[in-house]
């Protein structure tokens, strides 16, 4: 698995998002991609309430957000709903762009060994390259640690 790294290009992609909308990052925005296993766990449900309570701020500093899981867009059109997400949820149901961004690989669970989704987060810069990369991160707190991170303050 190849990680990427700051400096690095940020791989191009196109995904449909919970209303079956195709998105990509935008050229001249900056944006926050973060990578979470699955819709309604626990988790993952404190990770895009978290980052839901960040957007007015991440989006004040220029910041668009797109949270990125292997669910179906069925699911995650459930999942924006019930937690009144106001950002983009992306479909990668086969993994690619996972894969590509270095969220996809080997995980350890309970002494087991597996392959899935890692959950990450990439920032990237106007200019389409990556600003910061956090890998392997726990959902507890990891909201807050970007917005602190990227802009400053708590």
């Amino acid at each position: 698995m190849i990680q990427l790294t700051v400096g690095s290009e940020a791989p191009a992609f196109s995904l449909l998002d919970h209303t079956g909308v195709p998105r990509a990052i935008d050229q001249g925005s900056k944006t926050i991609l973060f990578f979470y296993p699955a819709a309604f766990t626990p988790g993952c449900t404190g990770e895009v309430c978290d980052f839901r309570d960040r957007t007015d701020r991440l989006a004040a500093a220029g910041y668009q957000l797109f949270g990125i899981s292997p669910d179906p867009v069925e699911k995650l059109a459930d999942f924006a709903a019930e937690y009144e997400l106001p950002y983009p949820l992306l479909s990668d149901e086969d993994h690619a762009v996972a894969d590509a961004y270095g969220a996809w690989g080997v995980k350890k669970n309970y002494g087991k060994e597996y392959v899935g989704l890692i959950r990450s987060t990439i920032a990237v810069g106007e200019n389409g390259k990556v600003i910061a990369a956090w890998y392997n991160v726990k959902a507890t707190g990891h909201a807050e640690r970007v917005t602190v991170e990227l802009l400053g303050g708590s």
